[in-house]
């Protein structure tokens, strides 16, 4: 007995201490347990539930829609099921639960449910929903505001790479055909998607992006489908984003993350051009373009069953992959200067960005692409001193990146990062001069530059080591 008295309240001490909510019944539906976090989901306290019959704590259920009872009632478990509900204050709650069946010896004598509160997210999620009814819906035809406001002018970068992509963006641009764009975090996939949308024949239509993975499956289906009063308990008549962006374009972002059922609904949707608001009968024809996003390789999506093979198919007609930074190096310069100019416009000419940190650019791999670059210009542009980007004004991530060993060569503790990574080409450039005896050109291929590069590294060196170092420069290479 005291064995079972220790276990019961190791149980009541874990089950106090997580974030999910708990509350169990017994087999009449009265209340036996109720968590703390369960009681601030609810508004309630464990003395205002604990002893009360379901109904009497939430009066707006009945037996039919109270998840609790009908898994009482069926003895089979409740999945994910979102419920909207007010309790007997008269506060309006909304829940995501799993609702489980407790049985001992093949007898239900009670039932519990995990619960999430979602309240926030779904007020937020219906008062946006809204707010684009009223821009998309009420106003005139020619005052609808699109949402998009990139062209491919916003696209900076002259690499073969980017000059491809938008010249194919831009013949997808002129079709109704679905596109899929994707790449990794930070690499400008949005801009394709409403540079797309603005040079299409939709552009004076709506323009809606939805982030797939932002919401609970349960609310994504009634965002994007609609739905209709009585439709589930709390639902209210309003339309979905397809109705919504009717005749313009819906931008539906991580499309991975989308839940499966929930990719069979799309599917259907873009198949017969029609939509059903949740709860409805009533079917409703729709001429909305979708172009979708993931950040990661479509295909390796399906493979580990992310992304339905048939809805892969049916959005992926037109492919744009967007190159990470580090494949597209060429294009830093320009995006340098060009983000200078968006952050810093008043001193427009006047900033310079030292080599080094010129060196560190080409050298760091951009986990988080242009976004990041973006980032660290308008972080230097706040904190430098002075008219130069200096590498002790970078972001943290990108200085730690240059570990203080290097293979062979260490990193003295009292230099600044700057002139590490001086001395580490000076130290490294010597070493090819001595290894190769002097030839520059061998010298270049065992550093791996162009042999250009290397001269002009060795006329950087010559000006901060002075004139001896240029003697010294000028005869190696005479001996080459």
């Amino acid at each position: 007995m005291k064995e079972i008295e220790i276990i019961k309240a190791q149980l009541e001490l874990l089950l106090s201490h997580i974030e999910e909510g708990i509350h169990i019944v017994d087999d009449s539906g009265v209340t036996v347990y109720y968590n703390d976090a369960v009681a601030k989901i609810e508004g309630l306290t464990k003395e205002e539930v604990v002893g009360r019959h379901i109904l009497e704590i939430f009066p707006s259920l009945d037996e039919e829609q109270s998840t609790l009872l009908k898994v009482l009632k069926t003895g089979e478990p409740i999945y994910e099921k979102e419920q909207t509900f007010t309790n007997y204050k008269g506060k309006r709650i909304t829940s995501i639960n799993t609702t489980l069946p407790i049985k001992v010896g093949g007898k239900i004598i009670g039932a519990m449910e995990i619960s999430r509160d979602i309240t926030s997210v779904k007020d937020l999620s219906e008062r946006i929903s809204d707010l684009q009814a009223i821009i998309y819906g009420k106003k005139r035809p020619e005052e609808k505001k699109t949402g998009a406001v990139f062209t491919f002018d916003d696209i900076i970068g002259e690499s073969r790479g980017i000059k491809e992509l938008k010249a194919l963006a831009k013949r997808a641009a002129k079709s109704f055909i679905p596109v899929l764009v994707w790449g990794e975090t930070g690499t400008g996939k949005e801009l394709f998607v409403q540079a797309i949308h603005n040079e299409s024949p939709r552009k004076n239509k709506p323009f809606i992006p939805q982030n797939c993975a932002a919401l609970p499956a349960t609310l994504l289906e009634g965002i994007l489908f609609g739905t209709i009063k009585g439709g589930f308990t709390g639902a209210e008549d309003r339309p979905g984003l397809f109705e919504l962006a009717d005749g313009g374009t819906l931008f539906l972002d991580e499309i991975n993350s989308m839940p499966l059922e929930l990719q069979a609904k799309l599917l259907r949707v873009l198949q017969e051009g029609t939509v059903r608001r949740i709860g409805d009968t009533r079917v409703r024809l729709v001429d909305t373009r979708v172009i979708t996003a993931c950040s990661e390789d479509p295909v390796e999506a399906v493979r580990k069953k992310r992304l339905r093979e048939d809805l892969f198919y049916r959005i992926n007609v037109v492919s744009l992959r967007i190159p990470p930074l580090r494949e597209r190096k060429e294009d830093i310069p320009i995006l340098v200067d060009y983000f200078i100019k968006k952050y810093g416009p008043e001193s427009e000419g006047s900033i310079k960005v030292s080599q080094a940190v010129m060196d560190i650019f080409y050298e760091y791999p951009w986990p988080g692409n242009v976004r990041e670059l973006e980032h660290a210009i308008e972080g230097a542009l706040v904190i430098m001193e002075g008219d130069t980007i200096l590498p002790v004004h970078l972001p943290l991530q990108i200085k730690s990146y240059f570990s203080p060993v290097k293979g062979n060569i260490i990193y003295q503790e009292t230099m600044n990062l700057q002139e590490t990574l001086e001395k580490v080409e000076r130290d490294l450039i010597k070493k090819a001069i001595e290894n190769t005896r002097g030839n520059i050109s061998r010298a270049a291929r065992l550093l791996g530059i162009p042999r250009q590069t290397l001269q002009y590294k060795l006329r950087k060196i010559s000006e901060i080591k002075g004139e001896n170092y240029r003697k010294e420069e000028k005869e190696i290479e005479n001996s080459s």
